[in-house]
């Protein structure tokens, strides 16, 4: 069985604690832990945290080596999230998102997960994440939120 690289951005943490997403956020990662995706995030999720309520920082505590990877930051995942702001993709205002896909790319993750429809998981924007990606020789990327990665509880996409 293929096992899934899915990074996670900090609004899946986030999830875990609002009412609306805490169900399937509790699903997807009950998944990870059962070993259908290995979970990729990053400095940056890192960073975001460190302002969090404890209850909210220690989560990643929770979760096993095992089950996760740490993307490393780069020159290249920069220059490639600055190319997604040149296009218009996102506004330097929201240069954090741009920064989150540019490092799933170059970690070359299978999926991208987030909770973030404004920024991330968005029709028009997935399709200018995609297009600036094959523009400059990457691949292109799912982007979904948890509850679409659930799949009937794991038909594993």
């Amino acid at each position: 069985m293929r096992v899934w690289r899915v990074y996670i951005d900090t609004s899946v943490i986030g999830g875990l604690f609002d009412e609306e997403f805490m169900e399937d956020t509790h699903r997807f990662l009950s998944l990870a832990r059962e070993g259908s995706y290995r979970l990729l995030f990053s400095y940056l999720l890192l960073d975001e945290l460190r302002n969090a309520p404890d209850r909210i920082r220690n989560i990643l505590d929770e979760l096993s080596p095992e089950i996760y990877e740490m993307v490393a930051a780069s020159q290249e995942a920069e220059v490639l999230s600055q190319k997604y702001l040149e296009a218009g993709v996102l506004t330097p205002k929201s240069a954090d998102d741009a920064l989150h896909v540019a490092l799933a790319t170059v970690a070359r993750a299978d999926v991208i997960v987030s909770w973030n429809f404004k920024h991330i998981v968005n029709f028009s924007r997935i399709h200018g994440y995609n297009a600036v990606n094959l523009l400059h020789g990457y691949h292109t990327l799912e982007i979904h939120s948890p509850t679409e990665m659930l799949s009937d509880e794991n038909e594993n996409l």
